[in-house]
């Protein structure tokens, strides 16, 4: 049995070997040291060389946030990995790298959702299939983009509502950009009456067209006769808008507000499919 003497002595003894071996690795410490600082200052270097040139392609800050942070963390990683390897810990990176890969792993399959979208954001951001301020409709649902996140597009409805679908749903979905072109073509759709003149409508009808400030001047506008019922005759006009000057909705409006205006003043019909009672053909066959 050890008593009180021997165990001081193991003690120190213990204590002068980790002192003599604390001295001889101060030179390597010190090392250590300077390599952390070396790589501190080049990964925060690095991350704005990263952020400057993703500036120059893609407006989304978090997409460019995120990666000039993802490269600091790489460059600092890495310095750590060498200042580790000067200290003779190799066994520890080798932990740590193989304890690094366990838990991407882990994290991979935990967060499959959270994963897919942050990819898929990412391409978003990169490819720019939309941009903030496009009207677009995608998975259901248009509106103008207010923001286009990491996770998710954030769309105004034009109802007071904002609609935040998540990148996945965007990025492997069928998108329509109405923005992109600068340009959309608009269809009314409506009918004239038997007894009226079909050329003559359809004069009328796209004067009154051309006339409205958001047409574009050099696009036609269109009427064509598409069908026949026992009420009208059906026809479309085909116009082409200026989206900076009126959304689709106002155009459309105040297209058929101009149409009716021009009927009216030329004495033919307008009507629309199953609402509309025809008092032209009626008060036709009461005079005879």
């Amino acid at each position: 049995m050890l008593n009180l003497g021997e165990v001081v002595r193991l003690i120190f003894e213990r204590l002068e070997s980790w002192a003599k071996a604390a001295v001889i690795s101060l030179p390597n410490l010190a090392v250590a040291i300077l390599v952390i600082l070396v790589f501190n200052f080049v990964s925060r270097y690095f991350r704005r060389l990263v952020v400057r040139g993703f500036d120059r392609f893609s407006n989304n800050l978090s997409l460019i946030n995120l990666t000039g942070t993802v490269s600091q963390l790489a460059v600092m990683a890495l310095g750590i990995f060498i200042a580790l390897d000067v200290l003779g810990l190799e066994k520890t990176v080798a932990s740590l790298l193989a304890g690094a890969g366990v838990l991407a792993l882990a994290i991979g399959f935990a967060f499959q959702d959270l994963t897919a979208n942050f990819i898929s954001g990412t391409i978003i951001a990169l490819q720019r299939p939309i941009e903030v301020g496009d009207v677009v409709d995608t998975n259901g649902f248009q509106g103008r983009v207010v923001s286009i996140k990491l996770r998710s597009i954030v769309l105004d409805n034009s109802a007071g509502q904002t609609i935040e679908i998540p990148s996945k749903d965007v990025f492997q979905k069928p998108i329509t950009n109405f923005s992109r072109s600068g340009e959309r073509r608009i269809e009314l759709t409506a009918g004239v009456s038997h007894l009226d003149d079909l050329s003559k409508a359809q004069q009328v009808a796209i004067t009154a067209v051309k006339a409205l400030p958001f047409i574009r001047k050099d696009k036609p506008v269109e009427m064509h006769y598409k069908g026949v019922s026992l009420e009208m005759f059906q026809f479309l006009i085909w116009f082409w808008i200026d989206p900076t000057k009126a959304d689709a909705n106002k155009a459309l409006s105040e297209a058929i507000k101009a149409v009716k205006k021009a009927f009216d003043e030329n004495d033919v019909l307008m009507l629309f499919p199953a609402h509309t009672y025809d008092l032209k053909k009626r008060s036709t066959h009461a005079s005879e």
